[in-house]
C-alpha cells in the first residue's frame, strides 16, 4: 500500500471518530507497526489550554493540496507534491476555538495550529504536540546545543545519548528507523518543522529521563506574545523509505511562497574560502588575493573574505573587492551577528548590522563597492527575536541584490524557498571543526555518512567540504572520500576550504571536476545507503549525473550501486571514474568507464567514490 494511502486512511480514521476523546495523530504502514504515535496534542496559553480536554467540533471537507515552484538552489530546480488538507476545529471545556491545519502529502504530514481569536495580553506558554517513539526504534539525534547545532548524529538507543544520560534536549531534524518484523521494508520518519516566520520562535524535542521515548515540541521561547490570527510554524513528519527522506522537498513545500519578485539574479556557486588554511588570513590583503587567483583558475564565481577583514594589513576591503571584480570572481564578505554569546571578544567587524538604518547603510555601501553577498556568523540562540532578525538580514540583503550565508546560528525552515537569496546555512558540525578540536578525525567518516539522512535533508548546508590537506587537526578520510563530499553535500554556496596549492596539485581529471562542480541541482536520488554506514547520491544537472559515494566505517567495504532506477541516466556511454587509491591520498581515476546497471566499487576504509556521467542528449 502506497504510504501517501496509509496517511489519509489512518487519519481520516483516527481524527474523525475524535468526537469526545483527547486528538491523537498515528501514522501506520497498514497493520503491521506503527511509525508514530501523537500521544498528546495542542497548545496552552497563560490564560487558557486545548489539553486532552478539548474535543473535536469539526472536521472541514478534505481540500486538494497542489504544490509546483522553482528553486534557485537546493536538491530539485523544481518541485511538486500532492496531497490533501483538513482544519480540524477543537474547543476546549470553556469555549473557546483553536483551529488545527493538517497537510498530507505523499511524502509525509505536517500540522499547525491556528488561533482566531487571542485575548488581550495572552502568551503562549506551551506547544503539547508529542511525538511518541516505540522503545525499540532505532533513532539518530543530536544532542541540542543552540544556537549552532554543531554537534553530532550518534544512534541513541532508547532515547539515550550514550555517555550523557542525562541529555533531554534534542535538536532536529531528528531520523528514526520503525522496528518492523523479518522481511519487510524498513521505514523511517524525519522529525523537523518548516515555516517559521517572524512572531514565531523554533523549538527543539525534549523527553524526559522518566519518559525517553516520549519527545515534546519545547518552544525556545517561555512565552511568546500571540494576537488574533496567529499561526504557529508546521510541526512536520516525512515518512516512508530513506530514499523519500532524502529525496523530499517536504520542509520547503510547506514554506510560504517567494516573497522576492525579481530572482533572476540569484546565482548559485562554488567559492574558495581562506579561513580553513588561514584562520587570520582575512587580515592579509596579500593573502586573500591568493585566493580570487585560485577561483580564477578554478573557474569558480566566488571567493569568500571572512572575519577580520576590518583590520586588513597591506590594502583594504574595498582594494580587495575591486581586485576580485577586475579578475571576474564575485566578493562574498563576512559580518558578526553582533547577538553572539562571545561578545566583544568575538572576530570583528561587529556592530554594523543590526539596527535597520546602520543595515541599510552597510549594504548600500558594499554593494556599491561590487560585494555580491554576506556570511552572516555568531547569532545568540532560536527565539523570535532572532528569528525574526534573520528575515530582516535576508530581506536588506535583497533590496541590494546580495546573498546571505547564514552561520553559527539556526538550520533551514523552509526560508530557502521564501526568500531566495538565503543561499544556505551552516548549522552542521563541519569540516572548520578540524581548525577547533582534535573530535572529527575519528568521527568524521560516519558523521559524513549520517548527515544525508538527516542535516541535509531540510535545506542547504555549508558543510565547506573537499580538504585535502590538513588544518590544525589532520584528517584520514581518503581523498576519494573528500571529493565525493563536494557532491554528496548539497550547498548554494559550496566553499572550497583548502589551500590555493592543495587545489592545483590534484590530478586533472579532478581538477576539471570541481572547476565545473554545480551548486545548484534538477534532481537528487538516493542510490543507496544507511546512516553512519554508507551513503551513494546522484544528482543530475542539465543532462549529465554527478554520483558520489563514502565508506562511513573503519573497515574496508564493496558498496553495490543499482542505477537501473535513475530515469534519464544513460549507462550506455563512458564517464569518470575516482576511486580510492593504494593509500588514503592516492585516487585512482578512470576517464573512459564503462558504466552499468549494477555497480560494486570497492572502498578503503573511510574512503569513496565519484562517476560523472555526461549524457549527450
Amino acid at each position: 500500500m502506497k504510504i501517501q494511502t496509509i496517511f489519509l486512511l489512518l487519519l481520516l480514521a483516527v481524527l474523525e471518530s475524535c468526537t469526545e476523546q483527547p486528538m491523537p495523530l498515528q501514522l501506520k504502514l497498514d497493520d503491521r507497526y506503527i511509525l508514530m504515535d501523537q500521544s498528546d496534542f495542542g497548545i496552552q496559553t497563560n490564560m487558557r489550554a486545548w489539553d486532552s480536554t478539548a474535543v473535536l467540533a469539526d472536521v472541514s471537507k478534505a481540500q486538494p493540496v497542489f504544490v509546483d515552484y522553482q528553486m534557485k538552489v537546493g536538491k530539485r530546480s523544481r518541485c511538486t507534491n500532492v496531497g490533501l488538507g483538513w482544519t480540524y476545529t477543537l474547543i476546549n471545556p470553556q469555549g473557546d476555538t483553536l483551529l488545527v491545519e493538517l497537510r498530507v502529502m505523499k511524502d509525509g504530514m505536517a500540522f499547525r495550529y491556528l488561533l482566531p481569536n487571542a485575548l488581550d495580553g495572552e502568551l503562549l506558554t506551551a506547544d503539547l504536540s508529542t511525538y511518541h517513539i516505540p522503545a525499540e526504534a532505532k533513532r539518530w539525534m543530536q544532542r541540542y546545543n543552540g544556537p549552532g547545532y554543531e554537534n553530532f548524529f550518534p544512534e541513541c538507543p532508547g532515547g539515550i545519548l550514550p555517555g550523557k544520560e542525562d541529555v533531554v534536549d534534542w535538536g532536529i531534524p531528528a531520523l528514526v528507523e520503525v522496528p518492523s518484523q523479518d522481511n519487510e521494508p524498513k521505514a523511517y520518519i524525519l522529525i523537523t518543522e518548516a515555516d517559521v516566520l517572524k512572531g514565531n520562535c523554533a523549538s527543539v524535542l525534549k523527553n524526559t529521563q522518566e519518559q525517553r521515548n516520549d519527545y515534546r515540541v519545547r518552544l525556545f521561547d517561555d512565552s511568546l506574545s500571540v494576537a488574533d490570527g496567529w499561526t504557529s510554524p508546521w510541526r512536520v513528519v516525512i515518512a516512508g523509505s530513506l530514499n523519500t527522506i532524502v529525496e523530499s522537498t517536504l520542509v520547503n513545500d510547506l514554506a510560504t511562497p517567494c516573497q522576492m519578485t525579481d530572482a533572476d539574479w540569484i546565482e548559485p556557486g562554488v567559492s574558495s574560502w581562506i579561513y580553513w588554511a588561514n584562520n587570520h588570513g582575512s587580515q592579509e590583503y596579500q593573502i586573500l588575493k591568493e585566493y580570487v587567483d585560485l577561483a580564477v583558475d578554478m573557474k569558480w564565481p566566488y571567493t569568500l573574505v571572512d572575519a577580520e577583514w576590518d583590520v586588513m594589513r597591506g590594502g583594504n576591503i574595498e582594494q580587495l573587492v575591486g581586485y576580485s571584480l577586475e579578475q571576474g570572481v564575485k566578493p562574498l564578505v563576512w559580518y558578526n551577528s553582533t547577538t553572539n554569546w562571545m561578545g566583544e571578544t568575538a572576530p570583528t567587524p561587529q556592530g554594523l548590522l543590526n539596527d535597520s538604518t546602520d543595515r541599510e547603510n552597510e549594504f548600500s555601501k558594499i554593494a556599491g563597492w561590487g560585494v555580491k553577498g554576506v556570511k552572516i556568523d555568531f547569532f545568540r540562540d532560536d527565539n523570535a527575536e532572532t528569528m525574526a532578525y534573520c528575515i530582516d538580514l535576508i530581506n536588506a540583503a535583497a533590496r541590494h541584490k546580495m546573498l546571505v550565508n547564514l552561520h553559527g546560528g539556526t538550520i533551514p525552515r523552509g526560508w530557502q524557498r521564501t526568500y531566495p537569496n538565503f543561499i544556505s546555512a551552516e548549522g552542521v558540525y563541519g569540516a572548520e571543526w578540524y581548525n577547533n578540536r582534535p573530535v572529527l578525525t575519528d568521527k568524521a567518516a560516519a558523521h559524513n555518512a549520517t548527515l544525508p539522512f538527516t542535516r541535509n535533508v531540510i535545506g542547504s548546508m555549508d558543510y565547506t567540504p573537499g580538504t585535502f590537506t590538513d588544518s590544525q587537526h589532520p584528517h584520514i578520510t581518503t581523498h576519494a572520500h573528500e571529493l565525493a563530499l563536494t557532491i554528496l553535500f548539497e550547498s548554494g554556496i559550496q566553499h572550497m576550504p583548502d589551500r590555493p596549492s592543495a587545489y592545483r596539485d590534484l590530478p586533472e581529471e579532478v581538477r576539471g571536476l570541481l572547476s565545473s562542480l554545480p551548486a545548484a541541482w534538477d534532481d537528487t536520488r538516493l542510490v543507496c545507503g544507511y546512516p553512519a554506514d554508507h551513503a551513494v547520491i546522484a544528482r543530475r544537472k542539465g543532462n549529465d549525473w554527478y554520483i558520489a559515494g563514502i565508506n562511513g566505517l573503519d573497515k574496508p567495504q564493496t558498496i553495490v550501486c543499482n542505477l537501473s532506477s535513475i530515469k534519464d541516466l544513460d549507462i550506455s556511454g563512458k564517464c569518470l571514474l575516482v576511486t580510492d587509491g593504494e593509500s588514503q591520498m592516492e585516487m585512482k581515476i578512470d576517464a573512459d568507464y564503462h558504466l552499468s546497471s549494477s555497480e560494486s566499487i570497492g572502498c578503503a576504509p573511510r574512503g569513496g567514490f565519484v562517476m560523472i556521467v555526461k549524457n549527450e542528449k
